[in-house]
C-alpha cells in the first residue's frame, strides 16, 4: 500500500489517531477534514491529502463546519523533529510570526526569511505567513463562539491587521461570515462537543484537544507536588481537580486554570485563561498544550515501549502516561538549578525565590499572589539570605535541614544561568536548537548533565532524552529490573520511558 491509501485506510475507519498528522479534503464538496470526521466516507478518487491545515486552505478548501479539523491536537512530530522545520513549526504554534514577523521567525532560527519560506512549503505545502493565518484563524473562531466580543475587538486579539482581513479569511475557510460563525456555534449533532463551556465565568473557555488515552492522574500528581505558592495552586477533591497557574505573556500577566479529567474521557480537557491582553490568546494555549504534553502521540510511544520487557506491564498499567514540558522554558531551568535534583528542595527554594523576588500581581486570584521572577531581575539579585524549609529526603539523598541556605555552588549555578538567560547568551524558546542549547547548560558552572537534561526534556519538550544518570529514574530501572545499557532501544521516546521507570512498584 502507498502512504495515501494508507491514509485513506484511516480515514475510512475513522482513526482519531490520526487526527492532526494529516488533513484530507473532497474534490467534490470543497471541504477539508480530520481523519475522525463523522461524515460519510468519500470515494478515493475525490480525496486529496495535506500535511497541514494551511496546506488544505491554500489549495482553496474550507474547513469543515461538523469535525472542526482546526481542533485537531498538533502532530507530535514536531515535538520530534529538531530540524529547522520542526524547530519552525513549533515557533509559529507560539505566535512568533504574528509578533515578530517572518523576518523575526527566520533570525530565530538562523536562516534568511527565503530559505525558511523554501523549506516550509516544499515539505509542509504553506508558507511561514499562511501557517501563521490558519492558526489566527482558528483563534478567532473559538473567540466568536466563547466571548461576546465585538468583531473588530476579536479581529485584533487573533493578530489580523485589519478587519477586512479578518472577514475575507473567515469567509475563505469556513464559508461563513463572523457573524454566522457566531450564531451557528458549531457542537450539535457532533461527536466532538459544542466549542461554548458554561456561561456566567468570566475569562476565554477552550477545550485543549489531545489523541488516545491521558493519564491524567499522575500529570497532576506530579504539577501539585512541584507547584510554587505564590504562581501555582491546586484546588477540588482528587479526580476533580483544577490546575492554576499565573504566566508571563507578551501583553501582561495571565492565569491559566485546566481541569482534572479521568482518563481523558472525550478527548479534550477544560481550559480556561484570564488575560490582559487577548492577543496573547494563542501563546497563552501552546504553553498550556506544552505543560500538559497534549500533541504526543500514545499510540506511537506505546507500540515502540511496549516492546521493551522491562516497559511492557508498565506501560500498560498507565496508557497514556505524558512527559510534562513547561509553561515558562527559563523558569523550569531556574526551578531545576534551584532544586539540584531534589524535587522537595526544588518546591521550598522556589517558593522563598518567589516571595523574595517574584512580581506581584494587581489583584491576587485565590492563591495566585506572584509572576515568577524575570532571568534580568535575579541576575542582579542578592541571594546570600535565600533560604528554604525542606525537611525531607529527595531523591538525591537527603534534602538540606530546614533553614539552610542555598548551597554556594547552585547560588554560583543559578547566577550563571539568569546572567546568560537575561544577556540572550543562552535562549530557552520552542525554536531553540536543542543539542546546541544543552551544550551551553553543561558550559555554564554548577550545571550538571541530570540538571540540563531535565531542562531539555521539559523546558524544550524533547521526547527523547535518556536520564538514566537521574537518581529517581535509575531506582525505578532497578525495581522494573531494566538494563541502562538498552537505553537506545527506547529511542525516540526516552523521555516517557523516564516517565514510566519512575512510576514501577
Amino acid at each position: 500500500m502507498t502512504v495515501e491509501d494508507s491514509r485513506y485506510e484511516a480515514v475510512s475507519s475513522r482513526d482519531a489517531r490520526f487526527d492532526g498528522v494529516f488533513f484530507f479534503a473532497v474534490a467534490t464538496t470543497g471541504i477539508y477534514c480530520r481523519p475522525s470526521c463523522p461524515a460519510v466516507t468519500p470515494k478515493r478518487c475525490n480525496v486529496r491529502f495535506f500535511p497541514t491545515a494551511a496546506a488544505a486552505q491554500g489549495a482553496g478548501y474550507r474547513a469543515c463546519r461538523r469535525c472542526r479539523p482546526d481542533a485537531v491536537p498538533g502532530s507530535a512530530e514536531w515535538n520530534v523533529r529538531a530540524d529547522v522545520v520542526g524547530r519552525a513549526m513549533r515557533l509559529i504554534g507560539d505566535g512568533i510570526v504574528d509578533r515578530e514577523g517572518v523576518g523575526g521567525l527566520a533570525h530565530r532560527l538562523g536562516y534568511s526569511a527565503r530559505q525558511v519560506q523554501r523549506q516550509l512549503t516544499a515539505e509542509l505545502g504553506a508558507g511561514p505567513l499562511a501557517l501563521a493565518r490558519a492558526q489566527r484563524s482558528h483563534t478567532a473562531r473559538v473567540l466568536l463562539q466563547t466571548t461576546t466580543l465585538q468583531a473588530a475587538e476579536i479581529a485584533f486579539a487573533a493578530g489580523f491587521a485589519s478587519v477586512r482581513q479578518f472577514n475575507d479569511t473567515m469567509r475563505a475557510i469556513y464559508a461563513a461570515t463572523p457573524g454566522e460563525l457566531r450564531s451557528a456555534r458549531p457542537g450539535r449533532g457532533s461527536r466532538f462537543g459544542p466549542v461554548v463551556a458554561e456561561s456566567g465565568r468570566a475569562g476565554v473557555p477552550l477545550r485543549l484537544a489531545h489523541r488516545g488515552p491521558y493519564a491524567t492522574a499522575e500529570v497532576f500528581d506530579l504539577l501539585a507536588a512541584e507547584a510554587l505558592g505564590g504562581i501555582e495552586e491546586i484546588t477540588g477533591a482528587y479526580g476533580s481537580r483544577t490546575y492554576r497557574r499565573t504566566l508571563r505573556l507578551p501583553g501582561g500577566p495571565g492565569i491559566a486554570e485546566v481541569q482534572e479529567r479521568p482518563g481523558g474521557a472525550d478527548g479534550w480537557l477544560e481550559c480556561r485563561l484570564h488575560l490582559s491582553d487577548l492577543r496573547d490568546l494563542t501563546t497563552a494555549t501552546q504553553r498550556m498544550r506544552r505543560l500538559f504534553d497534549l500533541d504526543a502521540d500514545p499510540y506511537a510511544v506505546a507500540e515502540r515501549l511496549g516492546g521493551d520487557p522491562a516497559l511492557a506491564p508498565l506501560v500498560a498499567a498507565r496508557p497514556g502516561l505524558r512527559a510534562p514540558g513547561a509553561a515558562d522554558p527559563e523558569e523550569l531551568a531556574v526551578r531545576a538549578v534551584l532544586g539540584g535534583g531534589s524535587a522537595r528542595a526544588a518546591r521550598a527554594l522556589g517558593e522563598a525565590l518567589v516571595a523574595a523576588h517574584g512580581q506581584p500581581l494587581c489583584r491576587a486570584s485565590g492563591g495566585l499572589t506572584h509572576l515568577f521572577p524575570e532571568a534580568s531581575a535575579l541576575a542582579e539579585a542578592d541571594l546570600s539570605d535565600l533560604t528554604g524549609l525542606a525537611d525531607a529526603t529527595g531523591p538525591s539523598g537527603p534534602a538540606e535541614p530546614a533553614g539552610r541556605r542555598l548551597p554556594e555552588h547552585r547560588r554560583t549555578a543559578l547566577r550563571s544561568l539568569t546572567a546568560a538567560l537575561a544577556g540572550g547568551d543562552l535562549v530557552l524558546d520552542p525554536g531553540a536548537d536543542r543539542d546546541g542549547t544543552e551544550r551551553e547548560l553543561l558550559a555554564l558552572p554548577g550545571v550538571d548533565p541530570v540538571t540540563a537534561g531535565h531542562v531539555r526534556m521539559r523546558g524544550l519538550g524533547d521526547p527523547d532524552v535518556p536520564l538514566t544518570g537521574d537518581p529517581s529514574v535509575r531506582a525505578g530501572m532497578r525495581r522494573a529490573g531494566a538494563d541502562p545499557a538498552h537505553d537506545d532501544r527506547r529511542r525516540p521516546w526516552r523521555s516517557y520511558a523516564a516517565h514510566h521507570f519512575r512510576h514501577a512498584p
